[in-house]
């Protein structure tokens, strides 16, 4: 039981941040890693893409309509060690931070820009959350 407790089988697409003793010391993975046992700690994280629905919003737009607008954000992580530490749960602070723009972004255009500019919503919803998103890693 203590000995399998130390041994960890990481798959392609997965890291470990190993914690020992409280302090990072490295991502670790793929394939068979070894722990010591009440020491060390790790936390899986996938490097798969993401694909995550962001609920329905309901915005007022600069033109005071009241539209109700969606979407659905992709992403992966770059770093592991970074999404373990700079953020408490990287996925909930995406998906709040996807939102939050998503408000944002659409209450300050107008109906029409939002119906015949998608492609410069996007783009400026995807520089947005890059800029945050970043150092979440």
């Amino acid at each position: 039981m203590f000995l399998a407790s130390a041994i960890k089988v990481l798959n392609e697409y997965e890291r470990g941040v190993v914690f020992r003793l409280g302090r990072v010391i490295a991502a670790k993975g793929p394939g068979l890693i070894i722990l010591i046992p009440i020491i060390d700690r790790m936390t899986k994280v996938s490097l798969r893409l993401i694909a995550m629905d962001v609920p329905s919003q309901d915005v007022i737009t600069r033109d005071n309509v009241s539209v109700k607008v969606n979407a659905v954000i992709y992403f992966r992580v770059m770093d592991p060690v970074k999404a373990v530490i700079e953020v408490e749960n990287y996925l909930y602070a995406t998906s709040q931070l996807a939102q939050t723009t998503l408000r944002s972004v659409c209450g300050q255009a107008e109906l029409d820009e939002l119906l015949s500019d998608r492609e410069k919503i996007n783009t400026e919803l995807q520089e947005i959350l890059d800029k945050h998103t970043d150092p979440w890693g």
